[in-house]
């Protein structure tokens, strides 16, 4: 605590809130502990049974979290209601069964954490803009992805009930109605979406309380707590880029029904979808969760407005897999909300050095540096520590390729969904997800193909420097709009848009070089075969595609631009300054693909074109060496 107020104080708090935070330290060491509850039992009772009415129905509830105990801060501080009220009726009167959901929030966990209120209302996970502004961008109803939107406030164009009908359910604004944990089928709930959580033992009195008609009131209340599981992220984040299931290892079918053999690389889960196995992310693997990486600066936001959520997640690989030395802060250095959390979680590493993220400088709470330079990261889950390691040689000797993203090279696979067709169904029955509830005519998606595989890249175009990521199709679908009288566009569109991704499926091993400079999908070809033929003089690449010619644009199906031509489409991608590789950039790719077909990527030569660069290299040819004609 005094790590807290002193740190506090530098910040220039006003006394008032030092004393508050004082109390509220004081009632909580010395009322909120299971401890202090058997050394002072009719103090907790007494004080409880005094100052609200709801304990004399609801006595002996526990199972709260220490700093959500109503003998701290009672039950109307959640539920509202009329405490001084003796009758049902009169005491339940205006109270919120569910508090947390964002339409009730700034009465119930507002009062008390209006500053994360504040953020969350702010937050693309509240907001849906990116999401919002892509749809309208697909559907011409705007000149660009980059206009701020809310999906709340949704109307009734094309591309608004596109949204309502297929996308609109994942965001914090969704209301929580039902009672019960938060689930893989769980989406939106507020506050309630990372922070609810039941035991068995409440789940079980949940059950018995239901199944009695409501008369065998339970006695374990649910818990509000900082404890966010993989779970509470899965409801929403299992969908689009798919990032919590790639994090698990498991990639989306189409399949009904599990395959008569090889069951064992499948998985059912609670939406009864069914997926494969590929390899789960090397951080899951040793038992990391979600918040181990995002903390709540990230998860919760920042109270500023992006456009897409890569512009909000500021952590970088690098900022724990440092190159030289991380950045780190002192805990006294700490922000209010950081000491908070530290002190919640009962973090003992006040005398050490705390990482910190180089482009905001949010702290890491769960992580420290030693007195002897190691880094360690504390898991959330387990409490387990696990030593950082520092960035690899490799990575770093390579001048080459300092614009490659880690996940460029360390992304094991990425989802590819390909071939989505919507259409507008009059008379179909379909239902509206923003307001919840059945309607006629509805927007229908058909999806051709889910796979796997190493994901294709593409340039992110900086201010000072570009970088590649890894692309997924993101965009490769048809719209009709035939049966739209209300429609701008009569007809059906094409539209063929990869998107940035980060695939959270990562490796401690790389793709190797082939992968990238003789493989067709990473330039954006497409899955097919690609051939270098060589002549006497000169060699020439070949391009056969996997997939049927799509007469849209006539490309394969799969494919992002033409091979080895400049793409003349007007949309390639759902962002602004993320593009494919241009003609000048897929030559030089291939132009070491063709060195790549006689000396092995670790040979002599290959190893030093990583440090000075292929066109060093080239002044250098002997006569074998067949170069491609471009």
């Amino acid at each position: 605590m005094k790590h807290l107020v002193q740190s506090l104080l530098k910040k220039g708090w006003p006394a008032m809130v030092l004393i508050l935070v004082l109390s509220l330290w004081l009632g909580m060491r010395y009322f909120g502990v299971d401890h202090e509850r058997a050394r002072f039992p009719e103090t907790f009772e007494n004080r409880a049974s005094s100052e609200e009415s709801c304990f004399s129905c609801h006595s002996g509830i526990k199972g709260f979290s220490r700093f959500h105990s109503p003998e701290l801060i009672g039950c109307v501080s959640c539920h509202l209601g009329d405490p001084g009220a003796f009758e049902k009726m009169e005491a339940h009167k205006n109270m919120v069964l569910i508090p947390g959901n964002l339409s009730d929030a700034a009465l119930t966990c507002g009062t008390c954490h209006p500053n994360e209120l504040d953020k969350i209302e702010h937050s693309l996970m509240t907001s849906n803009s990116g999401l919002v502004a892509v749809d309208k961008y697909i559907f011409g109803e705007t000149d660009s992805p980059n206009h701020h939107f809310d999906i709340r406030e949704l109307g009734h164009s094309p591309a608004d009930e596109h949204l309502r009908n297929l996308c609109a359910n994942c965001h914090l604004g969704a209301t929580k109605n039902e009672l019960g944990p938060i689930t893989q089928l769980s989406r939106g709930g507020g506050c309630n979406a990372c922070h609810l959580n039941y035991t068995e033992e409440a789940s079980s009195q949940l059950d018995a309380y239901l199944l009695s008609g409501k008369t065998k009131l339970p006695v374990m209340h649910p818990s509000a707590d900082i404890y966010v599981t993989d779970n509470h992220c899965f409801g929403c984040h299992s969908r689009s880029s798919r990032i919590s299931t790639g994090y698990m290892g498991w990639s989306e079918t189409l399949l009904d029904d599990l395959p008569e053999k090889d069951q064992e690389g499948y998985k059912v889960f609670e939406d009864k979808r069914i997926y494969r196995y590929e390899g789960e992310d090397v951080h899951h693997s040793k038992g990391l969760l979600c918040i181990d990486c995002h903390s709540s600066h990230e998860v919760m936001g920042d109270g500023k407005e992006y456009l897409h959520e890569e512009s909000a997640v500021k952590l970088t690989c690098s900022d724990c897999h440092y190159k030289e030395s991380p950045l780190t802060v002192a805990h006294e250095e700490l922000d209010a909300e950081s000491q908070l959390v530290f002190m919640h979680r009962n973090y003992q590493h006040h005398d050490k050095r705390i990482l910190a993220v180089k482009e905001d400088g949010h702290p890491l709470v769960n992580t420290y540096q030693d007195e002897k330079g190691l880094v360690y990261l504390i898991g959330k889950k387990d409490g387990r520590k696990h030593l950082v390691k520092k960035q690899s040689e490799v990575c770093s000797r390579d001048e080459s390729h300092q614009s490659l993203s880690c996940s460029a090279c360390h992304a094991q696979w990425a989802p590819r969904c390909i071939g989505c067709h919507n259409s507008f169904e009059q008379g179909q029955m379909g239902y509206d997800l923003l307001d919840k509830k059945m309607i006629e005519d509805t927007w229908m998606e058909h999806v051709f193909e889910f796979g796997a595989a190493l994901p294709a890249m593409g340039v992110r175009v900086g201010p000072e420097e570009n970088k590649i990521e890894p692309a997924i199709p993101g965009m490769i679908l048809t719209i009709d709009h035939s049966n739209r009288k209300d429609s701008l566009i009569k007809d059906t569109t094409f539209e063929r848009l990869y998107a940035p991704n980060a695939p959270h499926t990562t490796s401690r091993t790389v793709r190797n070089c082939a992968s990238c400079h003789t493989n067709p999908a990473a330039l954006g070809y497409g899955k097919g075969s690609l051939s270098y033929v060589m002549n006497s003089t000169s060699g020439t690449w070949v391009f056969e595609p996997e997939y049927a010619i799509n007469p849209s644009d006539g490309l394969p199906e799969d494919a992002w631009i033409p091979f080895l031509k400049e793409s003349k489409a007007l949309k390639l991608s759902t962002r602004t300054d993320f593009r494919p590789f241009n003609l000048a950039e897929q030559q030089l790719i291939l132009t070491v693909g063709s060195c790549l077909q006689c000396h092995e990527e670790d040979s002599k030569m290959m190893r030093e074109s990583l440090k000075t660069g292929i066109n060093p290299l080239l002044l250098k040819l002997t006569e074998q060496c067949l170069l491609p004609e471009f």
